[in-house]
């Protein structure tokens, strides 16, 4: 899902603002079970990949938003909307619409022209799913790395190879094999 400023507008000024935001995405762990599978907080949106047990995405996306929006407003001393329109989400279908998924958030600030890799980036999920940083405790890593191996170290290697497999420079075809998929007859002779 994801969620952007009024008009394109900053929802995140400092890295005071992205702190609150992590925080508030705990905090709905906390209360409603919900589980973060990678996240990416950019300067005017943010991107989740969330679990929720319950169907309450939208009342909590709306505390989220609401919550957030109305500590941002006061904190820089602002009126009015922060976010365009409502939250945008849909359902993931099947492990490799996840994959792409995860894969795409962490590397939004890399197509953004920001950072060159997802490594670089600090406000996302990529080093706290490699284990480049202390994992937050709504941060579910397991499964996503499940989908790798069972064993945790070479499931880190893999995924981080996944990742990679799809910067802009790495790309040597518009089609990049999803792990546990079977490649194409002429990807095979690759």
């Amino acid at each position: 899902m994801t969620s952007r400023g009024n008009r394109k507008g900053e929802i995140f000024t400092d890295v005071r603002d992205r702190v609150r935001l992590l925080q508030l995405l705990g905090r709905n762990h906390e209360l409603l079970g919900w589980r973060c599978h990678a996240y990416c907080l950019m300067t005017n949106h943010y991107h989740l990949l969330v679990e929720t047990p319950r169907a309450d995405i939208s009342a909590g996306m709306h505390r989220l938003n609401g919550v957030y929006a109305k500590w941002f407003n006061w904190r820089h001393g602002y009126e009015g909307h922060l976010f365009e329109r409502r939250f945008r989400a849909f359902l993931v279908e099947g492990d490799a619409q996840f994959l792409e998924i995860a894969r795409y958030i962490v590397l939004n600030p890399v197509r953004a022209g920001l950072r060159a890799g997802p490594h670089l980036w600090r406000w996302s999920s990529y080093e706290e799913t490699t284990g480049g940083r202390d994992r937050p405790g709504f941060l579910a890593t397991e499964y996503l790395l499940s989908l790798f191996s069972s064993n945790e170290p070479r499931a880190v290697d893999l995924y981080a190879e996944f990742v990679a497999a799809a910067l802009p420079a790495r790309r040597s075809s518009g089609r990049v094999p999803v792990p546990g998929t079977r490649a194409r007859p002429e990807e095979a002779r690759r």
